[in-house]
Protein backbone atom coordinates (compact mmCIF):
# COMPACT_ATOMS: atom_id res chain seq x y z
CA UNK A 1 0.00 0.00 0.00
CA UNK A 2 1.21 3.61 -0.73
CA UNK A 3 -0.34 7.31 -0.14
CA UNK A 4 -1.67 8.89 -3.29
CA UNK A 5 -2.38 12.19 -3.41
CA UNK A 6 -5.78 13.63 -4.97
CA UNK A 7 -7.59 16.40 -6.12
CA UNK A 8 -7.86 18.62 -2.84
CA UNK A 9 -5.10 19.02 -3.40
CA UNK A 10 -4.90 21.04 -6.99
CA UNK A 11 -4.52 24.89 -6.79
CA UNK A 12 -3.65 24.32 -2.99
CA UNK A 13 -0.68 22.80 -2.83
CA UNK A 14 0.15 23.68 0.95
CA UNK A 15 3.37 21.81 1.26
CA UNK A 16 2.68 21.00 4.84
CA UNK A 17 2.90 16.71 4.42
CA UNK A 18 6.70 17.52 2.79
CA UNK A 19 8.03 18.86 6.25
CA UNK A 20 7.27 15.61 7.79
CA UNK A 21 7.77 12.72 5.01
CA UNK A 22 10.57 10.72 6.41
CA UNK A 23 11.54 9.08 2.28
CA UNK A 24 11.15 12.45 0.81
CA UNK A 25 8.38 11.29 -1.82
CA UNK A 26 7.10 13.95 -2.83
CA UNK A 27 7.35 15.57 -6.51
CA UNK A 28 6.28 19.35 -7.11
CA UNK A 29 4.01 19.95 -10.31
CA UNK A 30 2.72 23.51 -11.10
CA UNK A 31 -0.19 23.37 -9.18
CA UNK A 32 -0.40 20.15 -6.93
CA UNK A 33 1.89 17.81 -5.86
CA UNK A 34 2.09 13.95 -6.18
CA UNK A 35 3.70 10.69 -4.11
CA UNK A 36 6.30 8.43 -5.74
CA UNK A 37 4.59 5.52 -5.15
CA UNK A 38 7.80 3.00 -5.19
CA UNK A 39 9.37 5.47 -2.45
CA UNK A 40 6.44 5.59 -0.35
CA UNK A 41 6.85 3.68 2.71
CA UNK A 42 3.25 3.65 3.99
CA UNK A 43 4.22 5.41 7.16
CA UNK A 44 1.22 7.84 6.92
CA UNK A 45 2.24 10.81 8.61
CA UNK A 46 1.65 13.01 5.69
CA UNK A 47 -2.01 12.11 5.79
CA UNK A 48 -3.21 14.24 8.72
CA UNK A 49 -0.87 17.07 7.96
CA UNK A 50 -2.71 17.67 4.85
CA UNK A 51 -5.00 20.67 5.33
CA UNK A 52 -7.32 19.91 2.46
CA UNK A 53 -7.50 16.33 3.38
CA UNK A 54 -5.53 15.41 -0.33
CA UNK A 55 -3.90 12.55 0.80
CA UNK A 56 -5.52 9.11 0.66
CA UNK A 57 -4.54 5.67 1.10
CA UNK A 58 -4.21 4.17 -2.34
CA UNK A 59 -7.02 1.77 -0.87
CA UNK A 60 -9.31 3.89 -0.34
CA UNK A 61 -11.74 4.17 -3.48
CA UNK A 62 -11.41 7.85 -3.74
CA UNK A 63 -7.89 7.66 -4.51
CA UNK A 64 -8.24 5.08 -7.37
CA UNK A 65 -8.27 7.67 -10.17
CA UNK A 66 -5.29 9.49 -8.91
CA UNK A 67 -3.00 6.04 -8.40
CA UNK A 68 -1.35 6.18 -11.87
CA UNK A 69 -1.67 10.34 -11.82
CA UNK A 70 0.48 10.14 -8.90
CA UNK A 71 3.10 7.29 -10.63
CA UNK A 72 3.16 8.53 -14.22
CA UNK A 73 4.06 12.55 -12.50
CA UNK A 74 6.47 11.33 -9.75
CA UNK A 75 8.37 10.21 -12.87
CA UNK A 76 8.34 13.77 -14.55
CA UNK A 77 8.33 16.40 -11.99
CA UNK A 78 11.21 17.93 -9.54
CA UNK A 79 11.31 15.81 -6.29
CA UNK A 80 11.06 18.26 -3.29
CA UNK A 81 12.44 18.15 0.30
CA UNK A 82 11.20 21.35 2.01
CA UNK A 83 7.88 22.87 2.22
CA UNK A 84 7.15 25.51 0.19
CA UNK A 85 4.81 28.52 -0.19
CA UNK A 86 1.57 27.94 -0.98
CA UNK A 87 -0.05 29.63 -3.60
CA UNK A 88 -1.71 33.22 -2.13
CA UNK A 89 -5.19 31.65 -2.95
CA UNK A 90 -4.88 28.47 -1.41
CA UNK A 91 -7.45 28.97 0.96
CA UNK A 92 -10.23 29.79 -1.46
CA UNK A 93 -9.50 26.63 -3.17
CA UNK A 94 -8.99 24.65 -0.50
CA UNK A 95 -12.75 23.13 -0.11
CA UNK A 96 -14.36 23.92 -3.86
CA UNK A 97 -14.97 20.28 -5.18
CA UNK A 98 -14.48 19.66 -9.04
CA UNK A 99 -11.29 20.88 -9.58
CA UNK A 100 -9.46 17.90 -11.35
CA UNK A 101 -10.10 19.63 -14.66
CA UNK A 102 -7.71 22.61 -13.59
CA UNK A 103 -4.91 20.12 -13.19
CA UNK A 104 -1.91 21.74 -14.45
CA UNK A 105 1.00 19.01 -16.21
CA UNK A 106 3.75 21.65 -15.91
CA UNK A 107 6.43 20.64 -13.60
CA UNK A 108 6.74 23.08 -10.76
CA UNK A 109 9.56 24.69 -8.91
CA UNK A 110 11.47 23.83 -6.17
Amino acid sequence: MTYVVTENCIKCKYMDCVEVCPVDCFYVGENMLVIHPDECIDCGVCEPECPAEAILPDSDDKATPWVELNRTYASQWPNITRKGEAPADADEWKDKPGKKDLFDPAPGKV
